[in-house]
């Protein structure tokens, strides 16, 4: 399989998929008394979604998509390498955030990823990925009032 008929399988699911939450999120209602309703959000981010899905298939239909120049649909070597360790430490992620807490997890996510895209500098690593960990909770825990897991151990 060319990249050509992965890229229009991929638009018309994406395409198909938007049209889905699309008609779903119009049941929920666009507005309430406070400001947007329950399917506002839902509403524009499939139609954002949908348009730019049919773009990708236009694209991939005329032949003007990105890799026509007999470039692979899935990476090989170093490149499949890093796609695995990200899915692992994803899958990691999700299994760990209960036990260890959202800010925890998300520092070691972080970092782990930082790693697998070769960024160097353990330190300015490890600041950025404790910055963007605690950040990101202060943001929902004290800002949103949205509670995220504070794991076993209280962090």
């Amino acid at each position: 399989m060319n990249v050509r008929h992965g890229l229009i399988t991929a638009g018309a699911g994406l395409a198909g998929l938007s049209v889905m939450v699309m008609a779903v999120s119009v049941g929920y209602g666009m507005k309430d008394a406070l400001g947007p309703g329950a399917g506002f959000f839902s509403f524009w981010l499939s139609l954002i979604g949908g348009l730019l899905s049919v773009g990708l298939l236009a694209s991939a239909w005329r032949g003007t998509a990105p890799g026509e120049l007999g470039a692979s649909l899935f990476p090989k070597g170093d490149a499949a390498r890093r796609c695995v360790a990200m899915l692992a430490a994803v899958v990691l992620a999700a299994l760990l955030i209960e036990p260890l807490g959202y800010r925890l997890t998300a520092a070691a996510l972080v970092a782990g990823l930082l790693y697998a895209l070769e960024a160097r500098g353990h330190v300015a690593i490890w600041l950025f990925a404790a910055a963007a960990s605690f950040g990101v909770y202060h943001v929902f825990m004290n800002w949103l009032l949205v509670p995220l897991p504070g794991g076993a151990l209280g962090f």
